[in-house]
């Protein structure tokens, strides 16, 4: 990704993406500005200007002469013995106006102790430059402009001026740092690059909760409400995954004592399934470095069965037990709560996966796997369809190809993506067009040596 083109929109949308970053480098900036201002105080400055005839041919040299030593030691003595050369040396500074001026400026804590420094400073360079004995060209100059005691500046300026300058300079360190981070970072953001990394079409994408305890994930399965827009999203998964909107009314009679069973209710392992077995069975599978599409799952099920769709939420064995220790624990503990959705079950297992499936027309197993080495456990072995749960920015492509080939395995069927939080700034679609199948090959007949078509 970092040889990749960088264009305008998406430097502002990393920039956007690492506003953060930019912020706090910016507000160090400000705060350098400031300290900067309050440790080195504006200092007055005065000017004295000095005029050259028209013969001088180059009043860069005559700049050099006014910076010399022989010129300040002698401005020096003027002075008194409370200034040295070194001092005027920091303090004075000699630039070229124009083709005949030049200015010299002495800058100190005191404003009339500055004029008198730029003053004795261009009476010696006069004298030095107007001495027939001096190594250096003859120059008859004259003290155009003398300085004066100059207004000492504001400190409040001066620091507002100085916190800008340090705040703007931030800002400008922190994009860039951010676009550098940005176009490093291998993880996929927009849901083009997400199913293009895999060449699978992105069904639906919604925000999600992020539990980081049971009792956040008790709160989820009693009182998850997509707004109007994620219920379209998550109603378009239900059909896509083969679950009509006619399912609904199958299984409008039922009542809460069919919603939580565990697979030893019924001393086999799973409650016993009924119905003419037209039933679907979905496994989202997402990877335990990504916590946030760990909730795909769950959210899908309350919602199924809020829509009046008997629905069973399963938590079997994972390979990263931790990613789900949470949200096992708050489905064992509302197994016998009174808040869930009439028609949703919850089915907790320590052990192999049966082959009987609870009572419902929509089976959604939650399984995590590792994105390093991805290993599907027993609980998406009867899944008719399995789908990938991703997180924006969160995972890299090898990451989700390992799992998708780890999900496909064994005949299983990869219906699509569900991405979890997709970035606002995200206008694409991930929608993969279908391959087009291949050309109608010709070959020549053996018996009459024409070319006819090969039947598909």
């Amino acid at each position: 990704m970092s040889q990749q083109p960088l264009d305008l929109r998406k430097s502002i949308s990393i920039v956007s993406r690492f506003k953060a970053v930019v912020g706090i480098v910016a507000a160090l900036g400000l705060l350098a500005g400031v300290a900067y201002a309050a440790f080195h105080p504006p200092q007055p400055s005065s000017t004295a200007v000095v005029s050259f005839p028209s013969s001088v041919q180059s009043t860069a040299t005559q700049v050099v002469i006014a910076n010399s030593y022989p010129v300040l030691s002698a401005a020096a003595a003027e002075i008194g013995p409370t200034v040295s050369v070194d001092q005027l040396q920091n303090e004075v500074q000699a630039k070229s106006l124009t083709n005949y001026l030049i200015s010299i400026t002495a800058t100190n804590k005191s404003a009339d102790e500055s004029a008198t420094i730029a003053n004795a400073v261009a009476k010696s360079y006069i004298a030095y430059a107007g001495n027939k004995k001096t190594p250096v060209q003859h120059v008859v100059a004259e003290l155009f402009q003398p300085a004066v005691t100059a207004a000492t500046p504001s400190k409040l300026g001066s620091t507002l001026i100085a916190g800008l300058v340090g705040l703007l300079a931030g800002a400008l360190v922190g994009s860039v740092a951010s676009l550098v981070i940005g176009r490093s970072d291998r993880r996929l953001r927009e849901r083009d690059q997400i199913a293009n990394a895999i060449g699978l079409s992105v069904v639906a994408s919604v925000p999600v909760s992020h539990p980081s305890d049971p009792a956040g994930w008790a709160k989820l399965l009693e009182s998850y409400q997509p707004q109007a827009v994620h219920a379209w999203q998550l109603r378009t998964v239900l059909r896509y995954v083969g679950i009509s909107d006619q399912r609904s009314d199958q299984g409008s009679d039922q009542r809460s004592d069919q919603r939580s069973v565990r697979p030893s209710d019924n001393g086999n392992g799973a409650a016993a399934p009924t119905g003419d077995g037209d039933r679907v069975s979905l496994g989202v599978v997402s990877l335990s470095s990504d916590r946030g599409a760990l909730a795909l799952g769950p959210q899908l099920a309350v919602f199924a069965a809020s829509q009046g769709i008997p629905t069973a939420l399963v938590i079997g064995p994972q390979q990263d037990e931790g990613a789900t220790a949470a949200l096992r624990t708050a489905c064992e503990a509302s197994l016998s709560s009174a808040e869930l959705p009439g028609l949703l079950q919850l089915v907790v297992f320590d052990d192999k996966f049966v082959d009987q499936q609870p009572r419902a027309a929509l089976t959604v197993v939650v399984v995590v796997v590792d994105g390093r080495a991805p290993e599907m456990p027993a609980t998406v072995v009867n899944t008719t369809a399995t789908v990938m749960g991703v997180s924006a920015g969160r995972v890299t492509a090898e990451q989700l190809a390992r799992a998708a080939v780890a999900a496909g395995a064994g005949g299983r069927e990869v219906a699509g993506i569900l991405v979890a939080d997709p970035e606002q700034t995200d206008k694409t679609t991930g929608r993969v067009p279908h391959l087009m199948r291949p050309p109608r090959r010709r070959l020549p007949n053996r018996l009459k040596g024409v070319v006819t078509e090969i039947k598909q």
